[in-house]
């Protein structure tokens, strides 16, 4: 199968194509930079500018995992709008893709996997949330929303379209725990304000391994929650990890220092879901991380 996939060179897609090249498939990526891109991947990805690039290697598969990290910055206006941008453009580019296929009579991919995020339902308290729970409006859904909107045109030249919601990625070196783990191995983590709102997680293996799932299993369309079975309070978290690296966890960053720091980004950090896998476990995917000791167990060996 030949898959192309935007974001490939990302924390999530450099995994993604190590996999899809290790069971012999044929990896394409789209990268504004295609020669830092060629080397965090394989030799063997085809790395090119635009999707359109491709129109003479139809893909069979398209994964687009590309966006401007949403946490990188204080929310301006103009951020807001890069964080959109990011997301839409390279959307409606893949979407652009199957448009010119089937213009010119060519073979159009049968399957899109587009990312999406657990700010799809915004906050939603201690609730439990799966993929029928009604969103809370707010920036962080809105911005998944229309994401989601882009990459379901696909559907009008034939593409079967998942969506996969994310919770926070874990693994080492990159996502969520780059950015927690020097504080708390110096002893200086703590919760998030209350600590009560919940972190959707999920393991970096057990989110690609849910990519290819979906990718194979030509009956699943629509939402899908990727995240862990047993989601976390921030407080939960914070004495998991703390306990992984023996290591207090003693220092609670007030609501009001995050929010001073990062206006409404704060969010993020201070709200959540109790978001669940129902469709993916439905559908019979098994994870091998269903806990998150078992997940900072293998990660932090």
């Amino acid at each position: 199968m030949r898959v192309l996939i935007t974001g490939g060179s990302g924390f999530v897609g450099q995994r993604l194509c190590q996999r899809l090249v290790e069971a012999g498939h044929r990896v394409q990526v789209v990268s504004r930079d295609p020669a830092a891109a060629h080397s965090r991947l394989h030799e063997a990805v085809d790395v090119r500018r635009s999707a359109l690039d491709f129109v003479d290697a139809p893909p069979d598969a398209l994964v687009n995992l590309a966006g401007e990290p949403i946490a990188a910055k204080r929310w301006s206006h103009d951020q807001k709008e890069k964080l959109i941008d990011s997301r839409l453009n390279a959307t409606r580019e893949l979407v652009g893709l199957c448009e010119q296929l089937q213009q010119t009579g060519t073979r159009v991919p049968r399957v899109m996997v587009s990312g999406s995020a657990m700010g799809y339902y915004g906050d939603q308290g201690d609730r439990e949330v799966t993929e029928e729970t009604p969103p809370h409006d707010e920036f962080a859904h809105r911005l998944c929303r229309r994401w989601e909107e882009a990459a379901l045109e696909a559907e009008a030249f034939g593409v079967r379209v998942a969506l996969l919601r994310t919770g926070l990625v874990l693994d080492q070196g990159g996502g969520s725990l780059a950015k927690m783990l020097p504080p708390f191995k110096l002893g200086l983590g703590g919760r998030f304000g209350s600590g009560r709102q919940y972190m959707p997680w999920i393991h970096r293996e057990d989110l690609v391994r849910a990519i290819l799932f979906l990718l194979e299993r030509d009956e699943l369309e629509g939402a899908f929650n990727g995240s862990a079975p047993h989601p976390v309070t921030n407080a939960e978290f914070t004495r998991a990890l703390a306990s992984q690296l023996k290591r207090p966890a003693i220092f609670p960053v007030p609501a009001i220092v995050l929010e001073t720091a990062f206006g409404e980004m704060a969010r993020l950090l201070l709200t959540g879901a109790d978001m669940r896998p129902m469709r993916l476990l439905e559908a019979g995917f098994e994870f091998r991380f269903e806990t998150l000791e078992e997940a900072l167990a293998d990660i932090l060996a």
